[in-house]
């Protein structure tokens, strides 16, 4: 069964595999330990690697984030694979993350979270279009200083299962901040209020608190 754990996290002196994975981790190598010593070598080695291939999948690595005014950066590393304007004006742009990528979840604003709402549903597969409306999903809304509003939506896939958020409602946050994670395989979606145009195409891949997606039209030249 699905779950989501809501939890206040400090981003400081983080270790570079989310302490979410270890619990993985440790499985797989107690099991790869006991298979060695029963000198089961092959299924002891496979299991070695399988242990490896999640801690890279629960790796955190440092980021270092543009604070050019008027930005907005990435809430993941993934593919682009919706990117289009709502009958508002929003911006509305999805991002596909594949086990490959980095599944940590960032700040696109610095600002108030002011909203979470977690919303049960399917695990069809995170790049198929209707997966931001059908599937599992937890929405953060954050309020900048300038009375933005921005949304940002973790989106669970056909593989992932539990969608982690370590902030609650009324804690601020700085771009480029570490909010969560989606476990293995997943979308997330960010949607842009109106006054901003994006920066990234459909295609694009993106790192999240690095890659700026979309600037202010106040600071565009």
């Amino acid at each position: 069964m699905s779950k989501i754990r809501m939890s206040d996290t400090s981003n400081k002196n983080r270790p570079l595999i989310a302490r979410e994975g270890w619990k993985y981790i440790l499985f797989f190598l107690s099991i790869s330990l006991l298979l060695l010593f029963l000198n089961t070598y092959i299924p002891s080695i496979l299991i070695f690697l399988s242990a490896i291939a999640i801690g890279a999948f629960f790796r955190d690595p440092k980021r270092k984030t543009p604070q050019t005014a008027g930005s907005i950066i990435a809430p993941a590393d993934g593919k682009i694979i919706n990117l289009h304007k709502d009958i508002d004006n929003n911006i509305c742009l999805g991002i596909f993350l594949s086990p490959l990528d980095v599944h940590i979840n960032r700040s696109p604003v610095s600002g108030k979270i002011t909203e979470i709402k977690y919303s049960k549903g399917n695990f069809v597969a995170a790049y198929k279009k209707d997966s931001s409306e059908i599937n599992e999903k937890n929405t953060i809304e954050i309020e900048t200083d300038s009375g933005d509003n921005f949304l940002v939506i973790q989106i669970a896939g056909f593989i992932a299962r539990r969608i982690v958020c370590w902030k609650k409602i009324g804690d601020h946050i700085k771009k480029g901040e570490r909010f969560g994670l989606i476990q293995f395989g997943s979308r997330t979606d960010l949607i842009i209020p109106p006054g901003y145009e994006s920066c990234v195409s459909l295609g694009d891949r993106v790192r999240g608190g690095e890659t700026i997606v979309a600037k202010s039209v106040s600071f565009s030249s």
